[in-house]
């Protein structure tokens, strides 16, 4: 199961480093915000939490709930969809299923990554979950779990509808959910332009919405959208060096302006601020004691990197650690989290990362922990 990214760990590092009031980057938008994936600290925001239409960022859900259940080996690549009267006759944007057409579980995907297809989507919500508003009470249900406080879903595709809508803040955490849980979406994602149907009489070009991931140096995602309600709406993902951007804007009447201000948001981050690697996933942190176990100890190790944004130019500054221990029981599994490594700036806590356990632990038989206490009596310890 993938690690839901906590609240806390967002309530904590999704703290905002204001820009000045001389630079709005996004003028035109209704609301935006631009974070550093790994951390998810908030860089720029506008209006983050006002409730507004989404249009087709709807569908980055969407793409979590098929990829959790291609990962949990639910449904598989290769398994073949079957459209349904219903997905078929969508509107919007589409790849023009036709009913009772057969396609990939792949294919339809890559048309919802690079076409936003709204039939595409439709069909591969049916086939996970038997039916649209099936598939959208599993949106719903990821969304809390994800802690989402002002989004909600009424279909799988973001077309416009009463009582669906998120905000800014909201499309963040579930646009990171998608890069950083999910990274295969990136696969499909930056792809430019692509085919379905190509073995057949009625091969379909596809060309993907997002013209940045062609044209912006690092950009390999993430979904664009336009309803009449929504306007034109982009979340962009854009990775240089060892530092991943995400910048969501929303509510911009003209695509060309959408486009620019999302660009000159990820240039504002990427010029202003720079990630440090800390610590490398596996690193040994600690070691924990255990009594009346088949090991003396175990040692604790970090489940991720731990990296630190700082301002373009930061040199040589420390940074202070605390571990946190959780209690424990035994058995002890490799990878149980066992506790956290806090990191402080001065007296702020800026990130809190999971330590697992290296190895197993077991309990320690009876006839084991007898014959260690006549040794320790035979050493006179």
């Amino acid at each position: 199961m993938k690690k839901i990214l906590p609240i806390l760990f967002c309530s904590v590092l999704l703290l905002p480093i204001f820009v000045s009031a001389e630079q709005d980057v996004t003028p035109n938008a209704k609301s935006a915000i631009l974070i550093e994936a790994s951390t998810g600290k908030v860089l720029y925001e506008k209006n983050k939490q006002e409730k507004v239409a989404i249009a087709s960022l709807t569908k980055m859900m969407s793409q979590i709930i098929i990829l959790e259940q291609i990962e949990a080996g639910k449904i598989k690549w290769d398994d073949v969809v079957t459209a349904s009267s219903n997905a078929a006759g969508y509107g919007g944007t589409q790849i023009y299923l036709q009913p009772g057409e057969k396609m990939t579980v792949e294919d339809l995907f890559k048309g919802v990554s690079m076409a936003s297809a709204n039939d595409a989507v439709v069909a591969l919500a049916e086939y996970v979950a038997g039916s649209e508003d099936a598939f959208v009470k599993m949106m719903m249900e990821k969304a809390k779990e994800l802690g989402l406080k002002n989004t909600n879903f009424v279909n799988p595709t973001g077309l416009d509808q009463e009582g669906h809508y998120s905000t800014a803040e909201d499309l963040a955490i579930i646009s990171r959910e998608l890069v950083m849980n999910y990274p295969k979406i990136l696969e499909f994602s930056s792809l430019y332009e692509d085919y379905l149907r190509e073995n057949t009489e009625n091969k379909f070009w596809l060309v993907n919405t997002n013209k940045l991931i062609r044209f912006y140096e690092g950009a390999d995602g993430l979904k664009t959208g336009f309803t009449d309600a929504a306007k034109y709406c982009m979340t962009v993902t854009a990775k240089r060096s060892n530092m991943r951007l995400i910048a969501i804007v929303l509510g911009e009447e003209v695509s060309k302006v959408r486009n620019a201000e999302t660009t000159a948001l990820l240039d504002y981050g990427f010029q202003s601020y720079q990630a440090k690697q800390m610590k490398e996933k596996g690193s040994v942190i600690d070691k924990i004691t255990l009594e009346r176990s088949n090991k003396k100890e175990v040692e604790l190790i970090l489940k991720e990197d731990i990296q630190i944004l700082e301002p373009i130019g930061t040199q040589n500054k420390e940074y202070q650690e605390k571990i946190k221990l959780n209690n424990y029981t035994l058995p002890i599994k490799e990878g149980d989290i066992l506790g956290k490594l806090q990191i402080y700036d001065a007296n702020q806590l800026i990130g809190e990362y999971d330590l697992i356990a290296k190895e197993d632990a077991n309990k320690q038989t009876l006839l084991s922990y007898f014959s260690d206490n006549l040794k320790k009596i035979i050493r006179g310890t």
